[in-house]
């Protein structure tokens, strides 16, 4: 009994000890991040603006787009002007990363303990350590963004559902539904937990109802969807729908796209027209499959997507316990399936951060990819048995984790958009040359939000109203004027090492 109580009190202090040294990390990047930002992404202006006006219309904003990350923003805006009456924007900049970095700080707990669950703990640390020096996920954990709040949210409950299943734990499954609820309020895909968990309860219900018995099935499902209910509820009420926009979008997007082929057997024109549907939506397929992979791999540097996929199917192949193949399997299923409806009917497009979800629950399974190749690669060196070349494999090892760590940081320690700092310069300008009535036309709405001016958002057509005029444009581009009454005041490039592109401001004479 005693060498029991021993073994968990030094496992507990291992793992603490190892969830010190991923946050340590973890902080000294992202700090080091933030303060090199030199510009925040679109989506961050659209969250600060929302944040902005919580105070004023809250009902508003909680009706409009998912409220969860604006009103975190705001909470931590209000705790910052304790200890500065700033009213600059750069104030609510770092409000907004702050939140972002804390939450991705605090998500390495969850995902850890995840992962000691998928693969040990030795492994999950190594991991996650790879994982902190990731660029891409690095630089969202910095950013204006509500990716990585999602994720802390997304990996409490999956960290509740996974520890439930394993353990036969009914009551965690309510953690869970808590979880996806407040996560909903973020993200509507995290409704995802939701499923994972009903997915385990049916197959609990149908193969092992002699190990949880009955009861505690029916009360695991309870508690899950009254846990969900409990944020959910209330924000749906208020917003006065069910259904999240972008659901409906797909949903409505999906079956009037497939209409025509109720039709095809009556009507050769409609037949027709579904043929090219069916032939459009496989293109789109077949592109979101390659993006799906390009993007990964970049999220991956690269360097890390052979040992994940080794790792993978040896894992799965032979050490993978039933919960892990079914929650696991579920998660990837879903979010890649989520990720091509996205493509086909709402956006072609797939960035980095829409595949963020996959790359950080699935990246547990690298360090044992980097063990089997280093395995292999001793072998081919040393001509030994495999008994030595384990041995000598671990050095291998060694050496392709701290590879794979140098290739990441001529990225990682690059300052954000360093590119787009002449989006500064004019913002700059304006603040400094205009008043602060004057109504200024953009085409990125941050260069407004940093001049701290009212900004009219166009895309091709400039607005009625406006003062100054923001174009960015290529260098070859001739065009000088808008019209007669507009002359030119500021022109700066926006690459000087390229000098293709350039931003110019164009005022409206009396």
């Amino acid at each position: 009994m005693t060498d029991k109580l021993e073994a968990k009190s030094k496992e507990r202090k291992e793992d603490l000890i190892n969830i010190l040294i991923l946050i340590c990390i973890a902080s000294v990047i992202g700090i080091y991040l933030i303060c090199k930002t030199v510009l925040i992404s679109k989506d961050g202006v659209f969250y600060i603006e929302r944040a902005q006006q919580f105070s004023n219309d809250p009902i508003g904003i909680i009706r409009g787009h998912p409220f969860g990350y604006p009103f975190m923003i705001f909470v931590s805006h209000k705790f910052a002007t304790l200890f500065s009456n700033s009213s600059s924007p750069y104030l609510w900049v770092y409000s907004a990363q702050a939140v972002t970095l804390f939450c991705r700080i605090l998500a390495l707990v969850p995902l850890y303990f995840i992962g000691k669950i998928l693969v040990g703990s030795r492994n999950s640390f190594l991991a996650l350590l790879i994982l902190v020096f990731l660029p891409y996920p690095a630089e969202f954990g910095s950013d204006a963004l509500r990716d990585w709040p999602n994720i802390f949210f997304l990996a409490c409950g999956f960290w509740a559902i996974l520890w439930g299943a394993k353990y036969r734990s009914w009551w965690v499954f309510g953690l869970a539904g808590l979880s996806s609820g407040l996560g909903y309020t973020i993200r509507e895909a995290c409704i995802q937990l939701v499923i994972y968990g009903i997915i385990w309860l049916i197959y609990s219900f149908f193969q092992e109802v002699r190990k949880w018995g009955k009861v505690k099935i029916l009360l695991a499902f309870a508690l899950l969807i009254v846990g969900f209910l409990i944020p959910f509820a209330p924000y749906s009420s208020v917003k006065g729908e069910i259904l999240p926009d972008r659901f409906r979008f797909i949903i409505k997007s999906f079956f009037s796209n497939t209409e025509p082929a109720k039709e095809s057997n009556e009507d050769p024109d409609n037949y027709a027209l579904t043929i090219r549907y069916s032939a459009g939506v496989s293109t789109k397929i077949v592109e979101a499959t390659e993006k799906l992979i390009e993007k990964t791999s970049a999220n991956l540097m690269w360097f890390f997507v052979l040992p994940l996929f080794v790792g993978i199917y040896y894992h799965f192949k032979t050490f993978a316990i039933k919960e892990e193949k079914l929650l696991m399997i579920s998660f990837v299923i879903f979010n890649i399936v989520f990720l091509f409806l996205r493509y086909c009917c709402v956006n072609p497009d797939l960035t980095h951060r829409y595949i963020l979800p996959l790359t950080v629950f699935t990246i547990f399974y690298i360090p044992t990819g980097l063990k089997l190749i280093s395995c292999k690669i001793a072998q081919i060196i040393h001509k030994n048995t495999l008994e030595v070349s384990l041995d000598k494999s671990q050095k291998v090892f060694c050496i392709l984790i701290i590879i794979g760590i140098c290739i990441c940081l001529p990225k990682l320690f690059r300052p954000i958009r360093i590119k787009k700092q002449a989006y500064l310069s004019t913002a700059k300008w304006l603040n400094e040359n205009t008043n602060r009535e004057d109504i200024i036309a953009v085409s990125d709405r941050r260069i407004a939000f940093y001049a701290e001016r009212k900004g009219l958002f166009y895309d091709k057509e400039v607005p009625e109203g406006a003062r100054y005029v923001v174009k960015i444009m290529r260098d070859e581009n001739k065009e000088q004027n808008l019209d007669n009454s507009a002359q030119q005041v500021y022109s700066e490039y926006v690459d000087r090492q390229e000098m293709k592109k350039r931003i110019v401001i164009y005022k409206w004479t009396d």
